[in-house]
Order: structure tokens, then sequence, then C-alpha cells
């Protein structure tokens, strides 16, 4: 079975009846294609990605953009699919919308994953991203500023076609980048809820890069003190998106955490 990220639909969903569905939530800015490496890995089990509201293939058209969108989506999507209990990862925002998710609808998940999340940022983390965002604002260019955050500089060295791929998906234009600057400030601007997370009782695997310049090591010890049935996973020299550039090492934890739930 192949995954092909050229389909018109804004989700991408293959139904395995043996397995429960693992469903990945993408990062602000990005589309479901970052999840390849994850796709390839887990082509056995039953999966679904989709693009988040404004991003890849699916539009959105409101002048205002809530966690509450996205959630709805995400809650959308599994009726839609008759889908009753799955396991849910999450990256960056995707992480963010993954907890809202399982603090109103905790009975749908089978198992939690919450990678390179924020989570009780400091004024200066915070005010790094809003920077981020006004430059966005500006159309200054922030791409290349983005691509050093997830990967390390080796890593896009030696995988140029990656480099160039995640560039095309990060330079947007006209309803795209108006779509994007509403996500990048909703997490920007975005205020953990300490009462949800600690109510969160699903298995719940933490994963972050040691070198993570953004979701830090610190604030995913401090998620995984909160989170009552957690288990914390540091990959070594991994960055933001240590989900592709430390696909095995991570892969292999998400699979070990399931298998275990």
């Amino acid at each position: 079975m192949s995954y092909n990220f050229d389909t018109n639909q804004n989700h991408y969903y293959f139904n395995n009846k043996n397995s429960l569905p693992l469903i990945f939530i993408h990062g602000v800015g990005l589309n479901q294609q970052m999840w390849k490496p994850q796709i390839e890995f887990f082509k056995d089990n039953s999966f679904i990605t989709y693009d988040l509201l404004g991003h890849g293939k699916t539009p959105f058209k409101e002048p205002n953009l809530s966690m509450q969108n996205f959630t709805d989506q995400l809650s959308n999507l599994v009726n839609n699919l008759n889908i009753e209990k799955f396991n849910l990862i999450g990256f960056s925002i995707g992480s963010l919308i993954a907890i809202e998710f399982a603090s109103k609808f905790e009975n749908y998940l089978n198992s939690l994953t919450l990678i390179s999340t924020t989570y009780k940022r400091t004024d200066l983390e915070r005010q790094n991203v809003v920077d981020r965002v006004n430059l966005a604002k500006k159309n200054m260019p922030i791409s290349q500023m983005a691509m050093k955050r997830w990967f390390s500089d080796k890593y896009l060295e030696q995988n140029p076609e990656l480099y160039d791929e995640f560039m095309k998906i990060l330079n947007k234009k006209g309803k795209d980048q108006e779509n994007f600057i509403k996500a990048y400030e909703l997490f920007a601007n975005y205020k953990d809820n300490l009462e949800n997370v600690k109510n969160i009782k699903t298995n719940t695997l933490i994963i972050t890069g040691s070198d993570d310049p953004g979701s830090t090591p610190d604030m995913s010890k401090n998620l995984n003190k909160d989170i009552q049935n957690s288990t914390y996973i540091e990959i070594k020299n991994g960055k933001h998106l240590c989900t592709i550039e430390y696909a095995d090492e991570v892969n292999n934890a998400i699979m070990k955490h399931i298998n275990n739930v």
C-alpha cells in the first residue's frame, strides 16, 4: 500500500479492520504531508491524516480561527467516518488540539501521543513566537528560520530535496498566508488550561527533541508531571521535527505505546 500525497482530499484514510485507527494532527503552517514517515511505518494499521482548517486542501473563510474550530473539525471527521475509538497523535499545535480534544471527548481515545508540545511557556518563550508572527504579518521571510529550528544543519545538508519540499509548503501567498497567520497567532497566544490537562486520564506518551528550542524538554517534563498517566521520552539531538529526522525512534516509541495500552 502506498501513501499518495497528490490526493485532492483534505484527509487520507486507510482502514484495516483489525486495528484501531491512528489519527495524526500536523503543525501550524504545515499539512498532512509531514506525516509521511509515520504513514510508511504504520502502513499495516488503520490511520487517518488530514489538513487542518486553513491548511493544505482544507479551506477556512471565517475572519477568526479558534481552538474550538479545530476540535470541532476533528470531532466531525471521526463522526463522519463512524469511528468510535482511536489513537490520537498530535504535533506542536496539533498537540494542543489533541489536549483540548482529550479534555472534552476522552471516551473516544484509546491512547494519546503529544509530540513537540509547548506548555507553561515563559513570557520570553511566548514573545519569541509573537515576534515571528509579527514578521510574517509584514511578509518578512521566516521559512528559513523555521527550518533551522526544525532540523539539524547536517540533516538539511544531506536532504536537499526535503528542504525544497518544506520551503514550498511554508512559502504561502494570498488566502493561504492569511490563514497561516490566523493559526500562528492562535498558537502564539494560546494559554494552557491547567485544569483540563490535569484531568486527562488517557494513557499518554510525551515526546520531544533534546535540542528543540521552541518546544523544550522542560516544557514536556512539566506536561509529564501534570498528566496523570503519562510517559516522557526525549529524542537525543532531535529538534522540532524529530518525527522526520529521527523517525525510527519516534515511530517505535508510538508503536510500543499503543500496543501497551
